[in-house]
């Protein structure tokens, strides 16, 4: 892994873009989903993990019952991602994990705690091109667009015959089974020789969806933190520490809120925007 430690907001800058470049495109699109934390010291755990007890039974029981008691016209479709989108999105533990195609959206939950000012900071950067390298072929087959997945392409997937070592169906044959419960989804490990790190783009279902620029990871292991299965992979991801600089801080602070990257239109609606007011006129402590 490498670990980025930029003392300035120049420095900084060239940090967020790192490998921005798309050469077979001529433009500048990054590779990378990111996740700011406002402790470097924190670990990549689901709410699932950080549930703790017996989470691993739990899942199933927590999603079934979501589903149970939720409006059924909450989803544009009966299916297991747009359930697991929406119980993530509504704060149900699950095994999904936030990120963000924006490092400024990033940036911004690096150091929007002004009481850790005091504490590293980090923005965790990971290639999902790459990451996606290492998918079973059955769900390789099946990015036909693009880099990630969206929850209308894992909600479209079929299989023939059984889940395990299965292959895409071809047109004219019959669909098998759908992957439509977690288990079908984790024993597709075996057919990859090893657990996975799957994104896919949530669907547009509110605007603080669309600001965030916000896409979810998933693991076929529930129980493994993401940290710890990237270690396995030092070269799918890098890690930015923001150092403990409260005059750093407040500079990105300060330099964020005037390109309007902020709660107010992170999290649209009055809680976003009293969160907003209550930081920006908050006084300054040492």
């Amino acid at each position: 892994m490498a670990t980025l430690r930029p003392d300035s907001w120049g420095e900084l800058q060239e940090a967020l873009f790192v490998e921005a470049w798309d050469p077979a495109l001529g433009r500048h699109r990054s590779p990378y989903a990111f996740r700011g934390l406002s402790d470097a010291s924190y670990r990549l755990e689901t709410t699932l993990i950080r549930l703790g007890g017996d989470f691993e039974g739990l899942e199933r029981h927590l999603l079934r019952n979501f589903r149970k008691y939720a409006h059924r016209d909450v989803v544009e479709r009966d299916s297991l991602w747009h359930w697991l989108s929406l119980a993530q999105h509504h704060g149900l533990p699950t095994r999904l994990m936030d990120w963000t195609y924006s490092p400024y959206a990033a940036l911004h939950f690096a150091t929007s705690d002004v009481a850790s000012f005091g504490r590293e900071a980090a923005i965790w950067a990971v290639n999902f091109r790459k990451a996606h390298e290492l998918l079973p072929d059955f769900l390789r087959s099946n990015l036909d667009e693009g880099d990630v997945f969206t929850v209308e392409m894992l909600s479209r997937l079929e299989t023939r015959g059984s889940v395990e070592g299965a292959e895409p169906f071809s047109v004219g044959e019959s669909p098998g089974k759908t992957i439509d419960t977690l288990g079908d989804f984790d024993v597709l490990s075996g057919e990859a020789g090893q657990d996975f790190l799957l994104f896919f783009e949530p669907p547009s279902m509110d605007d603080r969806i669309v600001n965030q620029f916000a896409l979810f990871s998933v693991m076929t292991d529930p129980t493994a933190p993401i940290d710890g299965w990237l270690e396995g992979h030092p070269d799918l991801f890098h890690k930015i520490v923001i150092p403990a600089d409260p005059k750093l801080k407040w500079e990105i602070r300060d330099k964020l809120d005037q390109a309007n990257i902020t709660e107010r239109v992170l999290f649209p609606g009055l809680d976003g925007l009293s969160a907003w007011l209550k930081r920006y006129y908050a006084p300054k402590r040492p």
